[in-house]
């Protein structure tokens, strides 16, 4: 809960599904969002990531894809 705490953004990925908490303007309680990041045996889901101000837990190619995209250059 701490870890959550200190981030803007997490992303809960579950297969296809993906969701989306803004831990700054609409944080869940805690039991939801517990409810999501923890998996059947109470431990936090794997791979969980922390970029920035984003946590990422679980795994979804086109959600890794996007937050790991890299940044453009510069236009000159």
């Amino acid at each position: 809960m701490k870890l959550a705490g200190a981030v803007s953004t997490i992303h809960v990925a579950r297969g296809r599904k993906i969701v989306t908490f803004n831990m700054k303007k609409d944080p869940p309680g805690k039991d939801e969002l517990l409810k999501h990041i923890l998996g059947p045996t109470g431990n936090l889901r794997a791979p969980t990531i922390r970029k920035g101000k984003t946590l990422l837990v679980g795994f979804n190619e086109e959600l890794y894809a996007d937050v790991f995209k890299p940044a453009r250059p510069a236009s000159s």
